[in-house]
């Protein structure tokens, strides 16, 4: 019977957990670390899928309205304001012709201008670097408060598995105890 009260899990196999992870995590952070960062660098996180995002022709018509407002007001308001004589030979039908001629220019610039803006991105940003140095600045602390938020459903099964196996176990050693006598 003893063996059964000693497989029962517990608060203090939990605290005897953290114990080992406290003791075992500040020495390997760094490791952990990088080991994290280039799981979401190669996984998670691709430049092909953050380059697919940036240039998809939906972002483009999604914003295209802001655009052409924005292109009217310059063509309307600021243009006369930098160039009064040309405002002068400058009529709606014109307006709306160049405005035309930009949106057709954007709509053909745009997707070349976000895969390079993304080509870019890829040089200058280092999601490996950033995740690597992100989690090795965490405290112990918190990084194990972290881990064992994830965990913690695990440990749930890890105990319960332990309580079922150990009373197996106590109730053989029982079975055999009175089947020996």
């Amino acid at each position: 019977m003893g063996s059964y009260q000693n497989a029962i899990p517990s608060k203090r196999t939990q605290e005897i957990f953290r114990d080992h992870l406290s003791w075992h995590l500040p020495k390997r952070q760094q490791q952990f670390a990088e080991k994290l960062g280039r799981t979401v660098s190669n996984e998670f996180l691709s430049y092909a899928d953050i380059e697919e995002k940036i240039s998809n022709p939906e972002n483009l018509k999604k914003i295209m309205p802001m655009l052409e407002s924005h292109i009217d007001h310059f063509l309307r308001v600021k243009l006369s304001d930098e160039m009064p004589v040309i405002s002068m030979f400058i009529g709606d039908k014109t307006i709306q012709k160049m405005k035309s001629a930009f949106m057709q220019e954007i709509e053909t610039l745009f997707p070349k201008v976000m895969k390079q803006y993304a080509v870019n991105l890829k040089d200058e940003l280092d999601i490996e670097s950033i995740v690597t140095a992100k989690v090795a600045a965490f405290s112990s602390d918190k990084l194990e408060d972290i881990l064992y938020q994830i965990m913690s459903k695990e440990f749930r099964f890890v105990e319960i598995i332990g309580a079922v196996i150990g009373f197996l176990i106590g109730a053989f050693q029982v079975l055999i105890t009175w089947l020996t006598r």
